[in-house]
């Protein structure tokens, strides 16, 4: 057989096969379930750090209106995703206290406030938070509080924060997933007497320079 006979032969099982891969990589896509696609979301970030402020606009958050802020995903394993949040103070200086800590477990995802002083020691309130309890979306996770979190806020006097909910919201690098302006969101929602709204969002279509490291970490 000559070489054009043989690529003509050779051209149907060559377009079968690409057609296979084709779909194999599709039904893979397709069976990421939401929370894998949110991880994946979120690590597209990795290693970038963004400018972003307060989009909420309650009395209880006076204070940090008008702020400089800055979120970066420094930290990214399989496992575990570490953002520090950056806030800059009226005296110019920069609050580093706080990393938002995100991690797998056997049920879904799990969210974590690592609340440092500036010498590295743990705050009284830290690592408190909540696991997610539905399957959320690619782009949005909540994390309703958990017993520990519910504990600590009563033994530290914070029985207001015992019904707290906070939700992650991110875009993933690249296409935005659609959005016009691609965004991170962090929020603490709260119902009923101490109703609660507090947000912070980042653009994440301009990366700045990374911040220096959080308080306590290397």
């Amino acid at each position: 057989m000559n070489r054009t006979a043989l690529s003509l032969a050779l051209a149907p099982a060559v377009a079968l096969a690409a057609c296979a891969t084709g779909s194999s990589q599709t039904a893979t896509a397709a069976a990421a379930g939401p929370q894998d696609q949110f991880w994946a979301a979120l690590s597209s970030h990795c290693g970038k750090a963004y400018a972003g402020g307060l989009a909420s606009n309650e009395e209880a958050d006076a204070d940090m209106r008008g702020r400089d802020m800055a979120m970066h995903v420094r930290e990214c394993s399989d496992e575990r995703i570490a953002i520090p949040f950056h806030i800059r103070q009226p005296d110019g200086s920069w609050n580093r206290s706080r990393t938002w800590l995100i991690t797998r477990t056997a049920d879904g995802l799990r969210l974590k406030h690592d609340h440092r002083h500036e010498d590295g020691s743990e705050d009284d309130v830290t690592m408190y938070g909540g696991d997610t309890a539905a399957p959320g979306s690619a782009r949005v996770q909540d994390f309703p509080v958990d017993a520990e979190s519910v504990a600590m806020f009563e033994r530290e006097g914070l029985g207001v924060s015992v019904t707290n909910v906070w939700r992650v919201a991110v875009d993933p690098a690249g296409a935005g997933g659609g959005a016009e302006t691609p965004r991170f969101e962090y929020r603490l929602m709260r119902e009923g007497a101490h109703a609660r709204d507090f947000r912070v969002s980042f653009d994440l279509s301009r990366p700045v320079p990374a911040p220096p490291a959080p308080w306590g970490h290397d």
